[in-house]
């Protein structure tokens, strides 16, 4: 006999219910407070419903961080628990009654009685539970790398006031030069009045050599011609943000080291592909997590919400079906940015990218099939554990 728990998760409180198999409720919804006695009190409730014979099930929703401390607590007490998608049990609750009704007792009784319903759901793995470390330093990266990104584009903006004939005369605004020199010259008017010998010395550092006097003395000359305008408040917010973008790069520098360090424990084959390297392949292997409960590549596609939507309803057909885009966005931009590099690194990638663009598709179409196709490899090197090796 299955006895199936059900778990409404939330900040301070938790929700719970105990049904068997039978449909014998053998504890009605009771809730226990987030803390460790909380905890234990659950399982000894959970322990005094079953027998020694019964099939333990215990489901919770992911609700991300808020469930993260009770379902380590479950694991480590050997309860096989099953983590489900928010979206599968609200659709399961709504099949189950036409009221619009949800609160915290009828979520816990809806997961409880979704767990015996669906045999083919698979239980949290202890290798998916570690993986959450990886997860949460590469979705940690991903939000710092973004940040940088506004910050660098702030720079942009205010140059483009403060001294907008630089951009034409350095190959780029976001290089250590060119940070220098704005940290220490904010605007063109500070640059006009700054000593050649300064200027040169400055850009000299900074470029490691590569900036002379030539340099220096036309980006002088080009300020001292400049339609900037001096603004002593946006000079700041220059200074400000140069120095907050370096901040972010110390950061980033930190966790990117941290991420290749778990990488070299895990030894996954998947940075192997030519194209992929360690930050992506991190990304892929941390939002996908444990690879034994797909089935298949097509479930871990589903899973990052890649799959073609289908709709048919007697004659009428989807012709052009579109990415469902209901699973993880971390995952599929994962997949997606890997995909464009494998496809210019791999020839193999790269011939199938042609032909999908010899057939008349969007290059972001395209990109999409190439993805499966990555998704299909990955997925069989995972479960081999065998390098990549390119078709003779």
């Amino acid at each position: 006999m299955v006895v199936s728990v059900g778990i409404d998760v939330s900040k301070d409180k938790h929700d719970c219910f105990i049904v068997s198999s039978e449909g014998e409720v053998r504890a009605d919804v009771f809730t226990i407070p987030n803390t460790m006695d909380g905890f234990h009190c659950l399982l000894q409730r959970i322990r005094d419903c079953a027998n020694a014979q019964d099939k333990i099930k215990v489901g919770l929703e992911a609700t991300g961080h808020y469930s993260y401390n009770l379902l380590g607590f479950l694991m480590d007490n050997g309860l096989a628990t099953y983590v489900l998608n928010p979206l599968r049990t609200n659709l399961y609750r709504k099949s189950l009654s036409l009221r619009k009704t949800k609160t915290d007792r009828v979520d816990a009784r809806t997961i409880a009685s979704m767990l015996l319903s669906d045999e083919g759901l698979k239980p949290y793995s202890d290798a998916a539970y570690h993986n959450e470390e990886l997860k949460s330093l590469t979705r940690y990266r991903f939000d710092k790398v973004k940040e940088r990104a506004k910050l660098k584009g702030s720079i942009a903006r205010l140059v483009c006031i403060l001294f907008p004939e630089l951009e034409k005369l350095v190959p780029s605004l976001h290089i250590a030069s060119v940070y220098a020199l704005l940290e220490e010259f904010p605007g063109a008017r500070q640059v006009a009045a700054a000593h050649l010998a300064r200027l040169k010395a400055l850009l000299e550092t900074a470029s490691k050599g590569r900036y002379k006097q030539d340099i220096a003395q036309e980006i002088r000359e080009a300020a001292r011609n400049s339609i900037a305008s001096r603004m002593p408040a946006k000079s700041l917010e220059l200074q400000h943000t140069i120095r907050l973008i370096r901040e972010l790069d110390a950061e980033i520098h930190e966790i990117e080291a941290e991420i290749e360090a778990m990488m070299d424990e895990i030894q996954s084959p998947i940075t192997t592909i030519p194209g992929i390297g360690c930050r992506m392949g991190a990304m892929i292997l941390a939002e996908a997590g444990d690879f034994s409960r797909f089935d298949s590549p097509d479930k871990l596609l589903a899973y990052a919400g890649m799959s073609p939507s289908t709709y048919q309803s007697g004659q009428l057909k989807n012709c052009y079906p579109h990415m469902e885009k209901r699973g993880s966005r971390y995952l599929r931009y994962a997949l997606y940015n890997a995909t464009k590099y494998v496809c210019l690194w791999e020839p193999t990638f790269a011939a199938y990218l042609a032909k999908k663009r010899a057939e008349g598709k969007h290059y972001n179409v395209a990109i999409s099939h190439a993805a499966k196709k990555l998704v299909r490899l990955i997925f069989a090197m995972e479960k081999s554990r065998q390098p990549y090796r390119a078709v003779a």
